[in-house]
């Protein structure tokens, strides 16, 4: 399939997604393709992810990847590919408290990349956490509080599934799952608790 306003993929990006779509991933990780964005580079490929521990289990973490490639380079990327993130998973209320968790959080992302090797530059992105309560028709509902990690960067070599690989280990660790490669340093996070009646 081409690309944005192109008629065929260059041999690079097709071999990237190629990678990607052949990636073996840990058994808790569901992922899928999806749309390609339209508009943020020549090329793109986007894919969706759940970390979930069953079939009948919640859903522990989720969120999405983005491959942008430019072949005549992009300079704010410094490069001709580009990584686009978004992960996010419910914690425990206690966890949403720590002051260091947006700080924590973003160690958990580079964490994940220096475990699989993947060298890269030009890292930016944000860590959020938001908590919610229900009121009146849903004041029983249990309070959630949920961290969301935006993160993008450039590839610093023309190996491109570890950034996959990285991103996908990042969600296991949001979810409080151990680290099957563990970095110096990486902390796994508590699981959060079942809701009534799951």
């Amino acid at each position: 399939m081409a690309g944005v306003g192109e008629t065929e993929e260059p041999e690079e990006f097709r071999q990237a997604l190629a990678g990607w779509r052949a990636a073996v991933l840990r058994p808790e990780i569901v992922l899928e393709e999806m749309a390609r964005p339209r508009g943020l580079a020549p090329y793109s490929a986007a894919f969706a992810a759940e970390v979930a521990l069953g079939e009948d289990e919640d859903e522990l973490a989720g969120g999405r990847i983005v491959l942008l490639h430019d072949p005549a380079g992009h300079e704010a990327w410094e490069g001709t590919f580009r990584v686009v993130t978004m992960t996010r998973a419910e914690l425990e209320p206690e966890l949403a408290m720590d002051p260091l968790l947006p700080e924590v959080g973003w160690t958990w992302l580079t964490e994940s990349l220096y475990a699989v090797g993947a060298t890269y530059r030009v890292p930016s992105g944000t860590v959020s956490r938001s908590t919610s309560q229900g009121f009146g028709g849903l004041s029983g509902q249990i309070a959630r509080t949920e961290i969301e990690v935006r993160a993008s960067w450039t590839p610093a070599d023309d190996e491109l599934l570890p950034h996959l690989l990285a991103w996908t280990e990042l969600l296991c660790t949001c979810a409080g799952l151990p680290p099957v490669t563990a970095g110096e340093g990486v902390v796994a996070i508590p699981r959060r608790p079942s809701r009534p009646g799951s």
